[in-house]
This record gives C-alpha cells, structure tokens and sequence, in this order.
C-alpha cells in the first residue's frame, strides 16, 4: 500500500509471495508490476471498403479502446507503471498520433455512423491518457516529485517533438487552453525540450527547402542536397512532375503548413526559438517562390479527375492562409504583444517590427496577403499609441511599400469578413453537428477554402484586347449558342481561364450570379470617348480669344510684337476719357433753389420773365421737407442753414479756369491755422529747447562776467576713412572712450549703488 503524501518516486509496496515464498518490498515504480496486456497499433478507417472491411476495423479500434479504458481507470502507481514500462502501449499511442485522420483527409469523412462513433472514442482516450501523462500531479497523495517527473518523461520518450506536434494538429481545435497547460508544463518540468526544439527548427526549415528542390527552386544562400547530374537534362518542376508527385507534394505542404500553425498557435514562446533560426525571412522567401508556382501548376495541367483538382487547389489555399497567420504569431508575440503588456525595453520590440515588415516589403505577394488578413495600418496605428516615439519616417515608408505591393500585384484591398472564434470542446472529444459535416468543417484542423473562381489566388487577370477576342472566339468554336456578353461576364467572373469556364458551363456549376444572366446576352456597346476638346474645362472658356468655341475673333485685338499706332508717351497723355467724364460732372457744378421759365408759362410775370419759387402750400405736409432738422437749436452759424456749391474735383480742372472766390479763400484760412499753432501745455519739453535755452543762459553769464569761454578743439571725426588720421584725433578719440562714462546715462548703475548704499533705495 503506498504512503500518504510521499511521492511516488520514494515510495515502497510490498508484494505478497514473492520469488523465495515470501512478502517483499519493491519501488512503487518497478517493471514487475506491469501487467501482462498487450496493446494493439492503430489502423485508420477504410475510404471505400465492404461490410467485411468495416467490420473488422471496428473490432479492432473495439480492443483499443477497451484496453485504453482499462489503463486510464489503472490507480496512479499502476499507472505509471504500465505507460514507463510497456512498450506496446507506446507503440499504440504513436501509431494513433501518425494515422489518426487529420481535418483536410478523406478519412476525416466517416463511412458510417458506427465508424465515426468509434472513432470519436478513440480520440478522446488518446487524448485523455496523453493528458494524464502529462501530469504529475493527480492529488495531494498521489504525484510525483517535479524533477524526477522531468526525467521519466524525457528519459522514456514519453514525449517528443513530433509527438508533441501531432498533438496540437490533432487536438489543437477545441482544446487550446488545455493543450497550452499540458505543453507548458512539460517544457517546464523538463528544460531539455527547449534544446530538443532548438534542434527541430532545422529540420522544418528542411521541409520548405525540399519543397523548392522538388519544384526546381532554390532559395538564395541555400545550398542544394544533392547536387545536379552531368547526364541529367535539367530538373523536375510543378508543371513537368508527374501528377502522384505534384499530389504528394501539396498533401506535404499542407500538413506541415498547418502542424506548425497549431504548434505555435498554442505554444507562443517558441515563436522566439523559431525566429532566433531566421525562420520567418525563410519562410516569406518560401512563400513568394514556391505557392506561385504551385498555384499556376494546379491551374494548368489538366487533371483527369475534377474533383482532385479542386482538393489540390483548397489545399494549396489553406496552406497559405496558414503561412501568413504563423507569420502574424511571429509578428504578435514577439513584437506586438510585449509592447502591450508594456515590458521593459520596449524600443527593442518596436525596432524588430519594423526590421520584420522591412524585409517583407521584398516579398510583395507574401506581404499583400498578410496585409489583406491583418493590415499592417493597424499594427502600425497600434504601435504609436503605445509608443509615442515611434520614427514616422520608417512608418510611412513602409505604408507607402505595402501600396506599392498591392499596385504591384494588381489586386485591390478587401477587407476580410470576421470569423467565429472555435468552440471548446470538453474533455478532448470532438463536437460535430449536421451543418459541420456538411460544410466540411472536421476535427483538428481548420476549414478548407473554396476552390478559386478568379484566377491567380482571387487577383483579377488583366489580358489585351487581342487576348480577349481570341477567348471568346475560342469558346463561341466550342457553344455557339452562347452570347458574348454572357461570355464575358463569365471570363471576368473565373480570372479569364477559358478551361474554367467551358467546364463549369458545361457541368452547371456556374457562381449564381451568372445563373440569373440570359445566356444569349449580347457584347454591350462599347461607349465612344468624347473628345478631349469638348470635355475640357478651363478658366478662359467662352471668353473673347476662346477659338475652340467661337468661329470669329476680333483679330483687329491680336497683333505680334510691339503694336502699330500710338506710342507709350502718347497712351499716357490721352485724356479722352477725362474729358467725357468733364461734361457729366458740370452738370452738378450749379444748383439753385429757383428754376426760370419762360414766358406764357405758369409763374411768369409780366416782364416775360421769372423764376418760379417754392411757394408754400397750406395742403402740403412739409414735417420731413427740411433737411437740416434739429440743427438750428444746437448750431448758430449760419454755415449750416446754406448750401454749399459743388466743387469740381481737382483732376476735372483745367490749368485756365480761374479759382473760385470760396477756394481761395479756404486756403488762405489753411496757412493762418499753420501759422496760429495752438501752444500745449506739455508735461515734458522739447528737449532741445531746452538746451537752447541752457546755452543762451550760460553764455548771458559769461557775458555778465566779462569772459567768454572758447570751445574745446575737437578731432574726434577726424578725415575720411581710408586716409589715414592725425595724432590729434587719435588722442581725442582715446581720451573719449577713456572719459565716456562721466555723463550721461553711462554712470547709472555706480550712482544707483551709491544711493542704495546710503539707505536712499530700499533694497
């Protein structure tokens, strides 16, 4: 019986009827106590095989999947012992992780109900027992001590890389939290996986240059295998390889695209022991020489069953959709995510983003794929509100290289539609429904892609109008019925693949799009361009010199070089135009309150002739007549109450017309107002009167005194520059800059100290 609380590494049972008759003590983990039970290998389900076939896989998978019920209800010493110790139970568990059917395999699809009900049995025991293997500790009575768990596990093979690999391809959807715990704590309790994987990365980044050499690629720097034979003609490429090689070689691609995706997806931190390998430059060149080259075989050749085509082709596309998305884990959680959590040395991160993204800008299809799943502008926007500094100079040189990539490529930007995160599935077992067997949607990995209807992956095939016509020439031979229009529509609709679209005219199986369109519609009429010069707008249309739409032009206004007639001095001193504008203004030159009449008119008196007046008129009502209202109670000068005459303005005048009377006497008052300037009394005075005035008051004191004092001689200014200078000005100029400081405002900060040093300034 073990002992409460010890590990089962220390613990001791004793065994009854020993070897010699008697009890005897053994190490709880010991290869005597394994039971006797031999566990049988895994065969996968048949494709297409008779009742008998069906049959005797059920029995088979029936022996399995009671023996695995028996271990996993073995008690924890049991336990231990049988998985340590029995080789036929690992060689069960990894026969099932090779065969099991992974999502995109036919055998995904189960022949019966009572096939996929045995087989999602299986799935869940193996799983369950690998969860159980990967824990050492079950309760607080049974576990094993951390350390020596490590070692029994690496020690025994229990777990491996690959086995560690088949077991997030296989149970990775669904299971993710789960699996990541299980993962996480064995590379915990055992370090050495980590080395093991530094060891691995190698050998995936051998895959992809094995998948150039079977394509007749090479990536650059990268040396080949096997080197190329003398006698051989060249090498094997995707379109001159047989077809069972061009099969194997995308069910290849496809697997380990998508064993690395669901590694890495659940296990981030190797991310960081792939990309110390450069694993993602390698992966990205592997991208951008082989899948166009893949992609263009699949198109082309013909394959004699149409169905394979289609697989082939959804494989190739979920194989890229899962290179681009390892990309982004490399992308999110060694650059992105430690920015986020706000980790230390952040610039580092920030400067690996930008160095990855750099490099992508090579790699243009790779590059627009992964920006048409996550845009780069997101990371990006991402990143400067985490990191204000980010160098804006290197952002938009690269936003700029992802538009160059999409022009380059020829495809426009199209945001993909959400997608409904994966449901959890309890315990390891799969959760199939109805709606997931019939879209496809299987176990362990994710969904197929429709097969393509555009050519070159969804980029829209541009061909010249010669091209074109020979299309649809090509299939008017083959269905005369159909009209070009509906022709058309349907080579824009299948990337202009003329197989594509007589095939599917021919099965039915047209996009529903073109199943509403008339089959016999017409090529529509092509609209004539209109003329550059009847479109064109401009600022001088339909002006007086507008030749493109007026017939005639006043070409009396067009002439070359300097124009006959008259000269500049001339256009300067004609006054034509003044003179019109003279009569207009004499007009006002006069105005009177009295109009004469003539005579026999009403107001005419008996000389002949009068005036007629503004007679008042009782009738009349004269409140609002007078212009100047309210102004004779505020005003007494008589100014106010006459009119003044009108003035004609200066340039108007000629030099022979006299002044007015008024005008000259304006000016005389304007020079007495200059003369008769009104004194202020100002606060501060002119200070040069006020040095007259010094001056005059020196120089009367002088007088009173009977002695005038001569100026100074001064040679300050001395002779022009250039000439040289007496020694007289030179003395004087020395004895100034050495004096210069007694008066004036050059002496203010000593005599302020002076004064604050008597008290006189407070400090």
């Amino acid at each position: 019986m073990a002992c409460a609380r010890v590990p089962l590494d220390e613990q001791h049972v004793t065994e009854p009827n020993g070897p010699s008759g008697r009890d005897r003590s053994l190490p709880a983990l010991h290869p005597e106590r394994v039971e006797d039970r031999s566990f049988v290998a895994y065969r996968p389900p048949p494709l297409e095989g008779s009742a008998a076939h069906l049959e005797e896989f059920l029995e088979h998978a029936q022996f399995i999947a009671d023996d695995l019920d028996w271990l996993l209800a073995l008690p924890h010493d049991k336990f231990w012992c049988q998985v340590v110790f029995d080789e036929s139970l690992q060689k069960c568990l990894d026969s099932y992780l090779r065969h099991a059917p992974r999502g995109l395999d036919p055998e995904a699809l189960p022949a019966s109900p009572a096939v996929a009900d045995m087989q999602r049995r299986l799935h869940r025991s193996v799983f369950m027992t690998f969860l159980r293997m990967a824990t050492h500790k079950e309760s607080k009575e049974n576990f094993i001590t951390p350390a020596v768990f490590g070692e029994i596990i690496y020690n025994n093979f229990l777990f491996d890389i690959p086995k560690i690999l088949d077991l997030c391809v296989l149970y990775g959807k669904g299971n993710s939290q789960l699996l990541h715990k299980m993962i996480e704590n064995i590379f915990t309790q055992q370090p050495g996986y980590y080395a093991d994987l530094e060891e691995a990365v190698p050998t995936i980044i051998q895959v992809l240059d094995t998948i150039l050499q079977k394509c007749g690629l090479q990536l650059e720097g990268a040396t080949a295998s096997e080197p190329l034979k003398l006698e051989a003609h060249g090498r094997y490429t995707a379109m001159t390889m047989s077809q069972k090689d061009l099969v194997d070689l995308v069910l290849y691609l496809c697997d380990s695209c998508t064993t690395m995706f669901s590694f890495l997806d659940i296990f981030p931190a190797a991310c960081h022991t792939f990309q110390s390998h450069g694993f993602l430059n390698r992966l990205a060149s592997f991208y951008e020489l082989a899948v166009p080259d893949i992609e263009k075989a699949i198109r082309k050749r013909n394959f004699d069953d149409k169905s394979l085509q289609e697989d082939m082709w959804r494989r190739v596309s979920h194989s890229c959709r899962k290179m681009v998305e390892i990309a982004h884990l490399f992308v999110l959680h060694t650059c992105l995510q430690p920015v986020l959590e706000g980790s230390e040395n952040i610039q580092s991160f920030v400067e690996d983003f930008l160095q990855i993204m750099t490099a992508f800008l090579q790699e243009k299809r790779f590059l627009v794929d992964y920006d048409e799943q996550f845009p780069v502008e997101d990371d990006v926007s991402l990143l400067q509100q985490a990191f204000p500094h980010l160098d804006e100079t290197r952002t938009s040189y690269l936003l700029q290289g992802v538009e160059c990539a999409w022009e380059t490529v020829g495809r426009k930007r199209v945001r993909p539609a959400p997608v409904a995160p994966p449901r959890e599935v309890e315990g390891g077992e799969w959760a199939e429904t109805a709606e997931d067997q019939t879209n496809g949607l299987q176990r362990g990995a994710e969904a197929p892609v429709d097969p393509p209807q555009k050519g070159d992956n969804g980029a829209v095939c541009t061909v010249s109008a010669g091209e074109l016509e020979s299309l649809l020439s090509h299939i008017r031979d083959l269905l005369p019925d159909l009209g070009e229009g509906f022709i058309l529509a349907c080579l824009e609709q299948y990337g202009y693949s003329s197989e594509v679209v007589i095939n599917n005219i021919l099965e039915d199986r047209l996009a529903p799009a073109l199943d509403k369109l008339d089959r016999a519609l017409p090529r529509p009429v092509k609209e004539e361009i209109p003329p550059v010069l009847s479109s064109r707008s401009n600022v001088f249309d339909d002006d007086d010199f507008d030749v493109f739409n007026r017939d005639k032009v006043d070409m009396t206004r067009i002439w070359k070089g300097r124009r006959q007639g008259k000269g500049g001095r001339e256009l300067l001193d004609d006054k034509e135009h003044i003179a019109e504008q003279r009569a207009r203004y004499q007009a006002y030159e006069t105005v009177v309150d009295e109009v004469p009449v003539g005579p026999g008119e009403e107001g005419a008196g008996a000389g002949g002739g009068a005036y007629v007046t503004d007679d008042y008129d009782d009738e009349y009502d004269d409140t609002y007549d007078i212009n100047q209202v309210g102004a004779n109670d505020l005003d007494e000068d008589d100014d106010l109450l006459n009119r003044r005459p009108f003035t004609t303005p200066q340039v108007l005048r000629t030099s022979k017309q006299p002044k007015s009377r008024q005008d000259e006497q304006e000016e005389e008052e304007e020079e007495d107002e200059k003369d008769a300037v009104v004194k202020r009394d100002q606060f501060v005075q002119d200070p040069a009167v006020l040095r007259e005035r010094a001056e005059a008051r020196r120089a009367a004191m002088h007088s009173r005194r009977g002695y005038s004092r001569p100026e100074p001689a001064s040679h300050v200014a001395g002779r022009p520059k250039g000439q040289g200078q007496s020694q007289e000005t030179a003395q004087d100029r020395r004895r100034k800059e050495a004096h210069k400081g007694r008066g004036a405002n050059h002496n203010r900060r000593n005599m302020a100290d002076r004064k604050r040093s008597k008290g006189m300034i407070p400090s």
